[in-house]
């Protein structure tokens, strides 16, 4: 199984920016896809935006379209999401994941961010 390491959250004003890095590690893996989904205290998990490995090709929730920015590094096996213009309804746990040809989708442990108005 794919090993997920995030990193990034934190704390930042409202209209500010962050950027969250997702690495992937194992014995051996294909990588498919990458992405990110959040979760905020007393709600549902959202998606957030997804990146397939070998084309690039994006998707994003409603919610984030045009703010935040997915994008990879396949020689590091690293998922970003850049996000700009950040609102307090962005606050969550943000949580990657990775879909592997074989083994199917592994998760990260979360990274919180914070956005205060």
């Amino acid at each position: 199984q794919v090993q997920l390491v995030e990193s990034g959250g934190g704390s930042v004003q409202a209209g500010g920016s962050l950027r969250l890095s997702c690495a992937a590690s194992g014995r051996t893996f294909i990588l498919a896809a990458m992405g990110w989904f959040r979760q905020a205290p007393g709600k549902e998990r959202e998606f957030v935006g997804h990146i397939t490995w070998s084309g690039g090709m994006t998707s994003y929730g409603d919610s984030v379209k045009g703010r935040f920015t997915i994008s990879r590094d396949n020689a590091k096996n690293t998922v970003y999401l850049q996000m700009s213009s950040l609102k307090p309804e962005d606050t969550a746990v943000y949580y990657c994941y990775a879909n592997e040809a074989i083994t199917g989708r592994s998760w990260g442990q979360g990274t919180q961010v914070t956005v205060s108005s």
